[in-house]
């Protein structure tokens, strides 16, 4: 098997240009997926973290029919302090969960005294906001959190509508809310921060605290709309959902359905299809890196045979088997492949290591986002693997051809 090799090696070397051509199309092949998997994957997590860490949590729980009538908030469909608590329970047992917050969502008219605007709001606990958002206070353009993320009386809203109403922090301003039965309140509020809009659900929405988003809407119990829950990671998000849709299936509500609905961050934030794109654009892109594999070594070994033949011949007058003829051209088809995979990958390496001392950045929203590209083993491993799999499979068809060359025939080939 040495000496096949060493064959193999004396050959590719003897055609060097063309050697170096097949080896340089593998190369940047191999360079091009890697880098587009530690890119775009860091691209996709940076931006699901700041979707899930600043908006959304990783899981929600509504009661069911919340989701499907969200756009207009609908009060009827809160969750009742006895159903809040036993979604707390739940939560309670699930050791993936960092932390909750329930929320109460409300629609409500926002006046500067001088022009009139609706506005979605959050009614949260700011101490459970924060422990589930913890990069909510990040997007503060305005304003600040000394005193906690929101206080009582104060407000947090949205820089579209600070900029349209041209309100800043320190402001007074009114809230006009509709509560359940039909009547109207309204309460004046300190304008605590402005928050940077941002992509998704959530990123044009307002705060303020728990209870004065119950005083304005003049509620006497403890409901919420939603529980936003905040996982150890995303790889939890499955076994999560699944354990707690277990957890909850039990209680129903009225019309023997069950009584909750728990919704994973996908479910919710439009981003989550530019996620499966991106996905998609992965598997397209390999599936490129074996195209440029198979074309490059077949047309190099195609050539090798062609130009060959009566070396063939003579080797195979001599008594070589056909086996071994077969193993030297599959040999030169591998070891074109290892050497394109083994440079290409520790091109990829380097470049990768240089995006993490110079990390590109772009904006999204107001804010600057840093990526830091890195790869995972396996997906080094992976994509080696398709290519020494590719560069063999390409190989074997001329070198069946060589293999199974009448010598004569081929002694006699001008």
């Amino acid at each position: 098997m040495l000496k096949i090799l060493r064959l193999a090696v004396r050959n590719l070397t003897r055609y060097w240009r063309r050697t170096l051509l097949t080896a340089g199309l593998i190369i940047l092949g191999v360079v091009a997926v890697l880098l587009f998997i530690s890119v775009s994957g860091s691209f996709k997590g940076v931006v699901i973290g700041e979707i899930t860490d600043s908006m959304i949590g990783h899981l929600q729980v509504h009661r069911k029919g919340y989701v499907a009538s969200i756009d207009s908030l609908p009060l009827n469909l809160n969750m009742k302090p006895t159903q809040v608590q036993k979604v707390e329970q739940a939560l309670a047992g699930m050791k993936d969960v960092v932390a909750s917050s329930p929320r109460l969502k409300l629609g409500a008219m926002f006046s500067n005294f001088t022009e009139t605007t609706s506005i979605r709001l959050n009614g949260v606990l700011p101490e459970r906001e924060a422990a589930t958002m913890p990069k909510l206070a990040g997007r503060l353009v305005e304003g600040g959190t000394a005193n906690g993320l929101v206080e009582p009386g104060k407000m947090l809203i949205p820089e579209l509508l600070a900029r349209g109403m041209k309100v800043k922090v320190g402001d007074t301003v009114v809230l006009v809310a509709t509560n359940l039965d039909g009547s109207v309140n309204g309460k004046t509020f300190v304008v605590q921060g402005v928050l940077a809009s941002a992509t998704g659900p959530g990123g044009r929405d307002g705060y303020l605290h728990m209870d004065d988003a119950r005083e304005l809407l003049r509620m006497t119990d403890g409901e919420i709309s939603e529980i936003a829950v905040r996982l150890s990671g995303l790889g939890q998000i499955a076994s999560a959902t699944t354990q707690l849709e277990q957890a909850l299936a039990e209680i129903r509500n009225p019309q023997g359905q069950p009584a909750f609905e728990v919704h994973t961050w996908e479910a919710l934030s439009p981003f989550a299809n530019i996620a499966r794109m991106i996905d998609f654009l992965d598997v397209f892109i390999r599936v490129m890196l074996v195209g440029i594999v198979l074309i490059a070594i077949m047309n190099v070994m195609m050539m090798a045979v062609y130009e060959r033949i009566r070396e063939i011949g003579t080797i195979a007058a001599i008594g070589t088997l056909p086996r071994r003829i077969l193993a030297l051209f599959l040999s030169e088809g591998l070891l074109l492949g290892l050497v394109g995979t083994a440079i290409g990958t520790l091109a990829s390496l380097g470049i990768i290591a240089a995006l993490n001392v110079w990390p590109p950045s772009f904006s999204f929203g107001r804010q600057v986002i840093v990526l830091a590209p890195s790869i995972a083993a396996t997906d080094v491993i992976l994509i080696g693997a398709i290519v020494l799999l590719v560069a063999t499979a390409a190989s074997l068809q001329p070198a069946w051809k060589a293999a199974r060359m009448d010598p004569m025939t081929a002694l006699r080939h001008v």
